[in-house]
């Protein structure tokens, strides 16, 4: 378990440090945001909640980060946060986009369902790619951190929400 007076509440801590320090901000993210009710099922807090930062669950929750972030300091009574923070997710279509262009798709949606993360697979399948060639992945939610791994990778994105549980996320590489 986290120390209290050490974890202060950012957008890079991590869901799982809140929950192991602060248990009782668990009703308050499945209120705040309901898609976090997947937060119950263990296989999922064993593995998202570890990698996944606030930062990146608003994202995926389609709230400000700001205020989820004073959601849970105000329940734990920590100081405001204050910093604005441009979440950096591509929703608009780019002019790259080309449905000709995609030569890889993967459904994740059974691979998340297990508790298991698509990561290292599509990392791999980007890395065998050729440049300038698009691959599709379709998830129940915005994988954040896979995202933010592509990004770290010089690859681009752009996120297509086609109804609450179903996401297509385009990489350009």
């Amino acid at each position: 378990m986290e120390n209290k007076e050490n974890l202060i509440i950012t957008p890079k801590t991590k869901i799982s440090q809140v929950l192991n320090t602060y248990p009782q901000l668990e009703e308050v993210l499945i209120e705040y945001v309901p898609t976090f009710e997947k937060l119950k099922n263990p296989v999922l807090r064993k593995t998202i909640a570890k990698i996944t930062t606030l930062q990146q669950a608003s994202a995926i929750g389609n709230v400000k980060v700001e205020d989820l972030i004073n959601r849970l300091r105000q329940e734990i009574g920590q100081d405001l946060y204050s910093d604005s923070i441009d979440i950096g997710y591509n929703i608009k279509k780019p002019q790259w986009f080309s449905e000709e262009l995609i030569v890889t798709e993967f459904n994740a949606k059974d691979m998340l369902a297990k508790g298991e993360h698509p990561v290292n697979q599509v990392i791999a399948d980007l890395n065998s790619m050729d440049n300038g060639k698009i691959y599709k992945l379709i998830t129940p939610f915005l994988p954040a951190p896979l995202i933010d791994k592509a990004t770290s990778l010089k690859v681009q994105h752009w996120v297509e929400k086609i109804a609450e549980d179903d996401f297509n996320i385009y990489f350009l590489k």
